[in-house]
């Protein structure tokens, strides 16, 4: 299976200060990957970096779709097939939901487009919101699916996906999971970043990353999130990849 997103030998400062110790992910085409971790292991920074956010002083490799990112700026990287759905989604005034998808089919010139969004809107439920501003006056998970119609719509390569979760309550949280399994794709690489794993309870991810202090020190299936769910990240912190897994039964058992 080819690969979406290969994120190799990533670091990054910010100031003098280094989070990101050396990065190595690769997420295929068709699967749901997670990015697990405490406060502080560089989650977010490694979406910052891959977005090309210039507060970072970067360097190692991303490939999108085989196409090199580091270096471009944040535009080009979006045309390589890049797309970030943000943790706090912010409200466009003045711009409505209809005019930013215009745009982006003027830029994809896309001969399927307009029938996508069609397609897209009925599917998730957006026609009432087409015509309001970018995420004006929306509830949380309102937020949320407008961004998963987003990303149905400008048909990335690669969705990173950063804290979908957060602010959600337990419905919402179950919406965004199912939108992220509908959208699945074999011509789309998610990644999910979360501290949580809550949402992992919705969802079939085929693969989870742990991050701590800036690399990845565990790669493995979705028995991780119950593994953690049971012991947290302390083991992990003090140097012990191996976490144990849980005695008990957990909701990923089932």
């Amino acid at each position: 299976m080819s690969v979406a997103l290969q994120v190799s030998n990533v670091r990054a400062k910010y100031g003098d200060l280094e989070i990101l110790t050396g990065v190595d992910i690769d997420v295929p085409f068709g699967e749901v990957h997670v990015l697990m971790g405490p406060n502080g292991s560089g989650k977010s920074t490694l979406c910052h970096v891959l977005m090309g956010k210039s507060e970072y002083e970067a360097t190692g490799s991303a490939l999108v779709g085989g196409t090199e990112v580091m270096g471009l700026p944040v535009d080009e990287r979006a045309r390589a097939g890049l797309f970030e759905a943000f943790q706090y989604p912010v409200e466009v005034p003045g711009v409505s939901l209809n005019d930013l998808i215009d745009e982006m089919g003027e830029v994809r010139n896309d001969a399927g487009f307009a029938d996508r969004v069609a397609d897209m809107a009925d599917s998730l439920d957006m026609d009432r919101f087409l015509e309001r501003s970018v995420n004006g006056d929306l509830s949380g998970g309102e937020k949320k699916r407008s961004e998963m119609f987003q990303l149905a719509v400008a048909s990335p390569k690669v969705a990173i996906l950063d804290e979908i979760d957060s602010g959600l309550d337990i419905d919402a949280v179950r919406e965004v999971a199912g939108l992220v399994e509908q959208l699945r794709s074999p011509d789309l690489g998610v990644l999910i970043i979360t501290h949580y794993s809550r949402i992992l309870r919705y969802m079939k991810p085929d693969k989870i990353h742990v991050m701590v202090g800036g690399k990845v020190v565990r790669t493995g299936g979705p028995e991780i999130a119950a593994e953690l769910e049971a012991s947290g990240y302390v083991d992990l912190q003090n140097g012990d990849a191996t976490v144990p897994a849980p005695e008990v039964a957990t909701p990923f058992d089932v």
